[in-house]
């Protein structure tokens, strides 16, 4: 081979390996995320503080939807969470979803089951009296919820078929035993918590089923309960009341984000 022949194979080399090298480079550049953010007032951050012009959503800049969207290379992202709603709220906000869709990330299915409610009767009533209301909601929860989550779940999966479906659950509220010394009895405390643990067993199971991916935030929060003795993500009864027993900034960022990351990157 002649110089001038080893010359010209020798740049033919180079100019092969360069267009594989930007080949492998093109086909590694991930796919762009389009993350759409639904839910009730676990998602939109209520408690979290700073709504901007959100209105009675109270969507939150300290949310984790926000977080996540602000940490991550998005190609857009639409927070639709709204404080207060039910599956049948979750299926309208189902609109901003579409096959251009690619993360989603939602909570529902607390207010469906009346906690709310819940947390007002366990508050002005006996321990029996809470303990029969929780139990109202748990009952709900095990035959009424599971087809209302079914239609939300059936609903993303068909408006977004190539979309990764992350479902995110609701901490127990409470350090049973802990330091509280006023409020509510370990009875009432109890029980709620059992509330938290039938939600999540129930959302678990249709995420599942669903092949959807559940997260489930009552490990996340272990430690930081109402009445715990180190940071506190919950609010107790506080003033706003709409804020009461929901995350802190940091229950959004420590326990809520950082569950999320665990499960995304």
């Amino acid at each position: 081979m002649t110089v001038r022949a080893r010359r010209f194979f020798s740049v033919l080399v180079v100019f092969i390996t360069a267009l594989a090298g930007g080949a492998l480079t093109a086909a590694a550049t991930p796919a762009a995320v389009n993350y759409v953010a639904l839910g009730d007032s676990y998602s939109s951050g209520v408690g979290a503080k700073d709504y901007g012009d959100s209105g009675n959503c109270m969507r939150s800049a300290n949310a984790y939807p926000q977080l996540w969207a602000d940490s991550h290379d998005v190609a857009s992202f639409e927070f639709v969470a709204c404080s207060g709603a039910v599956t049948s709220d979750v299926i309208n906000q189902a609109a901003a979803v579409d096959s251009s869709t690619t993360f989603i990330t939602v909570s529902v299915g607390g207010n469906d089951a009346g906690f709310a409610d819940v947390m007002t009767d366990c508050t002005l009533s006996s321990n029996s009296g809470c303990v029969s209301r929780v139990e109202e909601a748990k009952d709900f929860a095990r035959t009424t919820l599971p087809g209302r989550l079914d239609n939300v779940y059936s609903t993303l999966k068909n408006r977004a078929p190539n979309a990764e479906i992350v479902v995110l659950g609701y901490p127990r509220f409470y350090k049973i035993g802990g330091s509280c010394n006023v409020g509510l009895s370990d009875t009432k405390r109890a029980a709620i918590n059992s509330g938290a643990d039938t939600l999540a067993e129930v959302t678990a199971e249709r995420a599942a089923a669903h092949g959807l991916t559940f997260v489930d935030m009552r490990p996340a929060f272990e430690g930081h309960e109402i009445c715990a003795d180190g940071e506190r993500w919950l609010h107790s009864l506080t003033w706003p009341v709409v804020e009461s027993y929901h995350p802190t900034a940091n229950g959004q960022r420590l326990g809520y984000l950082a569950a999320l990351e665990s499960v995304t990157g």
